[in-house]
């Protein structure tokens, strides 16, 4: 499957977002991942539609907009109108998960769904066919900066069998602790979307980025 980078502006510099973002895609990421908390589902608060509106204009690539909030669905209009691509929320905070999936699709929107470190894939048997990408967290959402969880590997690797047996060439995306030294442990293990913060926007991030596209290319399944 194709592989996909999505650094995460919650460790760019706030100060020149627009500048940061524009600079991770002109160095070839495809995604621009952004999250949102509410300091409810997660103990941060980070920002919300206003903000993902003004750094639209910055580039046409995808707006992979991370729900880490209570009940997402309330604010899925909004966040189209603010330019999002693709909605991930999180299988925890949804009370009627397969309502909320539906109504990202109405809108126009690609529709993810996240499960943290210690929830089993199993919990999403029943949207598997609804979604366009999944993301297994490798980290406790809500902080930036820590290190990988090794047991995630082994559910995205459960994760990746179980579409393929399934018949469903569906994303799988990876958040938390990746950097260039242990990025590979996660596409062995079936992962084809790569969220980095640090690893990209700590130093040059051009040059970050084309690091991480070249992991991509050498990388042999």
């Amino acid at each position: 499957m194709k592989k996909i980078l999505a650094p995460s502006v919650l460790a760019a510099d706030f100060g020149k977002l627009a500048e940061e973002v524009r600079v991770a895609a002109d160095a070839g990421a495809e995604y621009i991942h952004i999250d949102v908390m509410d300091g409810m589902f997660v103990p941060s608060i980070s920002f919300g539609m206003p903000v993902i509106q003004s750094i639209r204009p910055c580039t046409d690539k995808v707006f992979d907009v991370h729900m880490m909030v209570e009940e997402p669905g309330r604010y899925a209009e909004a966040m189209k109108k603010a330019g999002a691509d693709l909605l991930c929320v999180h299988q925890e905070a949804c009370r009627h998960l397969n309502r909320t999936i539906g109504e990202i699709h109405s809108l126009g929107m690609r529709a993810g769904v996240a499960i943290n470190p210690a929830t089993p894939v199993s919990m999403l048997e029943c949207v598997l066919d609804q979604v366009d990408m999944v993301l297994v967290m490798s980290v406790n959402p809500g902080f930036g900066g820590q290190e990988f969880i090794p047991y995630t590997l082994k559910k995205v690797s459960q994760l990746r069998k179980r579409l393929e047996y399934l018949g469903l060439k569906t994303d799988i995306q990876v958040d938390g602790g990746i950097n260039l030294g242990n990025v590979r442990q996660f596409l062995a293990a079936g992962a084809n979307v790569i969220v980095t913060g640090s690893a990209v926007y700590h130093g040059d991030v051009a040059a970050n980025v084309r690091a991480f596209m070249k992991e991509f290319e050498e990388f042999q399944e």
